[in-house]
């Protein structure tokens, strides 16, 4: 059986749900409108993850409700695969981009980069 590439799955899902709304609502913006208001959609979502894990210092905390947390983690995947569709990241650009730049970040944390202010002992240093 030859079954999808997750990502891939949920690049398509998100597609679908996209054009079905825009349809349905009869909205037509540009794409840098499109991407500003997925990342306000994402900031509030951002926002109600905030909430879920206790950081109002001058509130007593809650239990976290894991079930909420990941929800609100799945909404802002939705806002993100979507700002990728509309600017033209498919799935497998999107994981090329991952992989280069985890593999670039590594470097930098061991020196391996050409990009300064990662070196632990420059950490070090400015005590």
């Amino acid at each position: 059986m030859n079954e999808k590439d997750k990502l891939d799955v949920i690049f398509e899902l998100q597609k679908k749900l996209d054009t079905d709304i825009q349809e349905r609502r009869s909205l037509d913006f540009p794409m840098e409108q499109w991407i500003q208001k997925d990342v306000l959609a994402m900031i509030s979502e951002l926002a109600e993850l905030l909430d879920e894990v206790n950081f109002k210092w001058w509130k007593n905390a809650k239990l976290v409700d894991e079930a909420s947390l990941h929800g609100e983690l799945v909404d802002i995947l939705h806002f993100f695969v979507s700002m990728c569709i509309r600017a033209g990241l498919d799935a497998d650009k999107l994981y090329e981009g991952y992989i280069a730049k985890n593999r670039e970040n590594f470097d930098r944390q061991y020196g391996r980069s050409e990009k300064k202010g990662y070196d632990v002992a420059e950490k070090d240093d400015a005590k």
